[in-house]
Parts: C-alpha cells; sequence; structure tokens
C-alpha cells in the first residue's frame, strides 16, 4: 500500500482541503490522527471510503475510534508508586481542559480509593511545561513537605518537578519519587535519575488503527472506542537501580 500524510495544523478549513484532494486521489481509506485525545467532530456518514480515527475520537459514536486508556494509565501510575511504598503521592498535571488530564486524573483518585489512601491536595492544574512542574513542585512542597510521590500528568512536567527536587536537596527517589506519562524517550532517558513513565503504547495504537481501516476497506468494519491498553516503563525515579 500507498500512504499519502497530509498535515491539517488543526485548520477545519486545511482538514477539509485535504479531504478533497485525498478523495481526488482515489485513496481507499483515512485515518485521522489527532493533537489531543478530546473527541473532535466527525467526517460524517457520507464518505465514498472508511475512516478511522486515531488519538482523538470522533463525536459520533458511530465511528471507528482507536484511542489509549487514559483512566487506566492514571490507575496503573497509582498502583505502581504505592506498590513501591508510596503513600503521600500528590498529582500535577497539565491542562485542565485536556480530556487526557481528566481522565487520568479520574483513574488516580480511583486507585487511591482502592488503596484505602487520600491524595495530597487538589490536582494541580497548568500547562504541559517543565516551567509549570519545577513551580508547581515547590508549591507542592511547600504546603505538604512530607509528600513521598509526585505524579506528573507528562514526562516534561515531570522533568521539571525533578529540577525542583534537586533544587531543594531532596534525593529521587529515596526521599520523593517522580513519575510521568507518555515515556517519550528524549525525556525519560536524559533525566536523572532516569525517569518512570506510562507509556501511552502510541506504536499499538497506530497499528491498530492501521488493521482496523485494512478490516474496513475489506468489508469488516467496526464501530465505537476502542480503548488501547498502557504499561508502566519502571526507571530510576521510582525505584533506586532500576
Amino acid at each position: 500500500m500507498s500512504v499519502f500524510l497530509c498535515d491539517a495544523r488543526e485548520d477545519a478549513i486545511r482538514e477539509q482541503y485535504h479531504l478533497k484532494a485525498l478523495l481526488g486521489r482515489r485513496v481507499d481509506g483515512l485515518i485521522v490522527v489527532g493533537s489531543k485525545t478530546d473527541p473532535r467532530p466527525s467526517l460524517g456518514r457520507d464518505l465514498a471510503v472508511p475512516v478511522v480515527y486515531a488519538y482523538a475520537p470522533s463525536e459520533d459514536p458511530e465511528d471507528c475510534s482507536i484511542v489509549p486508556d487514559n483512566v487506566s494509565a492514571g490507575s496503573l501510575a497509582v498502583e505502581h508508586l504505592v506498590s513501591v511504598g508510596r503513600r503521600r503521592i500528590a498529582h500535577i498535571s497539565g491542562d485542565v481542559h485536556y480530556t487526557a488530564a481528566q481522565d487520568r486524573a479520574l483513574g488516580v483518585a480511583s486507585a487511591l480509593a482502592a488503596a484505602g489512601l487520600e491524595q495530597v491536595g487538589p490536582v494541580r492544574y497548568g500547562s504541559w511545561t517543565e516551567a509549570w512542574g519545577r513551580a508547581a513542585t515547590h508549591a507542592t512542597l511547600d504546603d505538604a513537605p512530607d509528600v513521598d510521590a509526585l505524579l506528573c500528568g507528562s514526562d516534561q512536567i515531570a522533568r521539571g518537578a525533578l529540577d525542583a527536587l534537586h533544587e531543594r536537596g531532596a534525593a529521587v527517589p529515596r526521599d520523593v519519587a517522580v513519575m510521568g506519562f507518555d515515556n517519550w524517550e528524549i525525556m525519560t532517558s536524559g533525566a536523572r535519575p532516569q525517569l518512570t513513565s506510562v507509556d501511552m503504547s502510541f506504536k499499538t495504537l497506530g497499528r491498530i488503527a492501521a488493521q482496523r481501516l485494512v478490516d474496513a476497506i475489506n468489508g469488516r468494519p467496526a464501530q465505537g472506542i476502542e480503548a488501547v491498553p498502557v504499561h508502566v516503563v519502571v526507571r530510576g525515579s521510582t525505584i533506586a537501580g532500576a
């Protein structure tokens, strides 16, 4: 198969232009990839070819959408931190308007409740940046000096948290464990210590989306939202020497 790649840059008009161009080339199907997990408008049910939505689900429940399981991601992160003996867990996240941030917070709350623990303070929402990670970590430690784990909404936020902890002389993971999401190698491997993170299984998500499209082209379309399982990659920021 040949693959055509178009970047709409989150512009609805540009997206429609690309859509017409691709259909004009008589493509057999489309995979629409979002930049965040917020539901997006459907391209409609009248297209001549099947469509699969990846990462950002379609607002139409009849469409086929493949997404990472962000609720499970939050739960698995807490379960890991609890398994290594952490009991005072704070959650620093990104933009509150992102569905991914909200879903992960739901998973975090569920897993903490199951473990009989209370979250240290409310979720601190901000931006998906190292600067926010540093600022939020300082604020968290000012309010709760006995916190023993920081669960960060992205690897970038976690890198900022590590910086703030180093500035305060807190040893990671001895004093405070730090964990991120996305398992972005450039962030996780460059951190000191290397960063434990929830791998959102993006490669698997891409493979499943492609397979669902091939199935649809061959007359076996799927419908609804399919959540792809995620997993924790353990490194030295939660277990010394890992």
